[in-house]
């Protein structure tokens, strides 16, 4: 819809001379005014496809399809293009087995799905000192969700945090 708005339509072409594609397919340069002419005698619109180029490239269509086919265009492109959530993931340097296991199906759905998943170790108090523990727990994570995700960022410290980033790896 957006890009449709900008098109030049019939009077509002500013250019002396323009390139004229004919319904039929033929194309040449003519004066402006001819080309409009040329379009009233098809009862169509000349439309500016290709503004930038020289001369400007015009078609004598019906500007209205023209715009329907522009909008169902642009609506498949949003349809197509899958925004990827961050979906998150917090565990504690002790995080029993279980817990993990619960945490890593839920990963799987996460990435199953198309979104990344942000892992955490969140460290309280004189949890600090279990650093150690803290990356052994997302290393594991790594290995049990590496058939299916690759590694975005490695485990890192940030703060009071130990974080890893999983994407879902599109070659698996």
């Amino acid at each position: 819809m957006a890009s449709a708005d900008k098109v030049r339509v019939n009077q509002e072409i500013r250019a002396s001379k323009v390139r004229v594609v004919e319904p039929d397919g033929s194309h040449d340069v003519v004066e402006t005014d001819e080309a409009l002419k040329r379009a009233r005698e098809h009862d169509l619109d000349l439309v500016e496809i290709a503004p930038d180029a020289n001369p400007p490239v015009c078609k004598v269509i019906d500007y209205g399809k023209y715009r329907y086919e522009e909008q169902k265009k642009e609506k498949r492109q949003r349809k197509r293009s899958k925004s990827m959530q961050m979906k998150e993931l917090r565990f504690r340097p002790r995080t029993d087995d279980h817990d993990f296991n619960f945490k890593v199906d839920h990963a799987r759905r996460f990435l199953d799905n198309g979104n990344k998943v942000k892992a955490y170790v969140q460290f309280r108090g004189r949890d600090i000192i279990y650093k150690d523990q803290g990356m052994d727990l997302l290393r594991r994570l790594i290995e049990e969700l590496q058939d299916l995700a690759k590694i975005d960022q490695a485990p890192q410290m940030e703060g009071r945090r130990m974080v890893t980033i999983l994407a879902p790896d599109k070659t698996k």
